[in-house]
């Protein structure tokens, strides 16, 4: 049988057209038949379980539950709170049908509006407080570009956290609390490093006090919003009538937090640890972190399939394994399959292995191979899962420092765009200098302003009036 066809787009040179290959070809998803959406394959969807699978866990650790809330929202919800409305009225997609009152009905792009209508029947007095509910869930918004696989789809997965706190306080520390479980989230778990921080006045969630971000910067000099945390305030509890008798039995307004991300999160993890073989999957999200391909040989084919069943049933008390023992399929085609989806340890047994009594061990993210003794083989594979999750942080961590910049003056900071860097600059805040710092660069917007800021005030690289923050700034997905 020929080899298998590999990625032939070239990371480095042709990123756009190697990602789709990526995506494509490792069968994690596929494009869909209908417009502006994806098929999440079973890949895909084994990423996102064991992301989903994580991160419900740790939501629970914050005495967070999960509910499910209707796909439906009538246009009157979203008219209670204004700015939420504007912010979201060209993504909204509504349906044909109307409601019993011929009230027209909205599929959700986010559930605060329907959620919040439930919280104000269900928060009474400061006892039902703090209320903290999440839904894993999908959402539609009517994209009208050109679909981009887990990055830019009409229809997608995502979780959705909304919490309410009778004091301010309370909602100001669980916004950062969320956002950190975000980082944790994608450095721990996904290996890729983020920068933390603040949204602007114009990239804030519509209706949020303040937005709170996680960011990714892509190989290809696009930032990738990786997760948010809005501190909502007290508008939507207004809006929505929601309110609480505290201790002293007065009527009090609380305040409200929600935070959210989605399956671009599995798009970044292709784009960060891809090479031109396919995906590098980090080991705590692979569906299978090593996979045994037998080497046969005619008589010693039945010897060699016993054996690797063997080593698969010892592995499997400790890791996630899986036997390629297909006999339809070369070893070849097998390797470059398995490299293709990214899996991130291949183990080879033939004949002459086991009269060695050993097997050859080889990693996926460096190609490194190397022969382990059978009888010590599930102490090293868990060792060196653990040695190439960490190795994988490292080595984004470093790429994410070589290619940000700290410029002092605008021509540093165009160039730095430029050559697909994220800059770290000098910002005045004002809406208009944001315009025109996109404008310049042909389409540089304000990530973030990180918490931490320099205790000097300074200049605005582009306007050169009194800065607020240092801000992050670069293209986007």
């Amino acid at each position: 049988m020929s080899e298998k066809p590999g990625i032939t787009a070239k990371k480095e040179k042709e990123f756009s057209e190697w990602y789709t290959q990526a995506v494509l070809k490792s069968e994690l998803a596929d494009y869909s038949s209908v417009k502006g959406c994806m098929v999440i394959r079973p890949l895909g969807y084994a990423v996102w379980e064991k992301i989903r699978d994580y991160f419900d866990a740790r939501i629970k650790l914050h005495s967070v539950k999960n509910a499910y809330f209707p796909l439906f929202i009538p246009e009157s919800f979203f008219k209670k709170e204004a700015q939420h409305a504007e912010g979201f009225r060209p993504e909204v997609a509504w349906i044909a049908n109307r409601d019993e009152n011929s009230e027209q009905l909205a599929i959700r792009p986010t559930s605060e509006t329907v959620m919040y209508d439930s919280f104000s029947r269900w928060v009474r007095s400061w006892r039902d407080l703090p209320l903290k509910i999440n839904q894993w869930c999908n959402v539609v918004r009517w994209e009208t570009k050109a679909v981009k696989l887990f990055l830019r789809t009409r229809e997608f997965l995502w979780q959705e956290g909304h919490c309410v706190y009778a004091t301010r306080e309370e909602a100001e520390k669980e916004t950062k609390v969320f956002m950190e479980e975000y980082k944790k989230l994608c450095e721990e778990l996904l290996a890729i490093p983020v920068v933390c921080g603040i949204k602007t006045e114009k990239d804030k969630f519509a209706g949020a006090v303040y937005t709170t971000t996680v960011e990714a910067l892509m190989p290809d000099g696009k930032a990738l919003q990786m997760g948010t945390s809005h501190n909502l305030g007290q508008g939507f509890s207004k809006s929505f009538g929601i309110t609480f008798l505290d201790k002293n039995s007065e009527r009090k307004t609380p305040w409200q937090i929600s935070w959210g991300f989605s399956t671009r999160l599995i798009g970044g993890v292709a784009m960060v640890h891809g090479d031109d073989k396919g995906l590098v999957l980090p080991p705590k999200i692979a569906p299978a972190q090593a996979v045994i391909i037998p080497i046969t040989f005619g008589k010693d084919s039945k010897e060699v399939l016993q054996k690797s069943l063997e080593i698969k049933n010892k592995l499997s008390k400790s890791i996630r394994v899986e036997l390629d023992s297909r006999e339809t399929y070369t070893p070849g085609w097998k390797f470059n399959e398995w490299e293709l989806k990214g899996t991130p340890i291949r183990i080879e047994i033939g004949p002459r292995d086991i009269a060695k009594k050993q097997v050859v061990v080889a990693r996926r993210d460096t190609g490194k191979k190397q022969a382990v003794k059978t009888a010590a083989l599930s102490k090293k594979i868990e060792g060196l899962l653990e040695e190439i999750q960490e190795s994988m942080l490292e080595k984004a961590r470093k790429a994410l420092q070589s290619r940000t910049a700290k410029p002092k003056t605008w021509a540093e900071a165009e160039k730095a765009i430029k050559d697909k860097k994220m800059v770290l600059m000098m910002f005045c805040g004002k809406e208009e200098c944001e315009d025109m710092i996109k404008d310049r660069t042909g389409g540089a917007s304000a990530r973030c302003s990180p918490f931490e800021q320099p205790k000097k005030p300074g200049k605005c690289l582009q306007c050169g009036k009194q800065a607020g923050s240092m801000t992050y700034f670069s293209r986007a997905y």
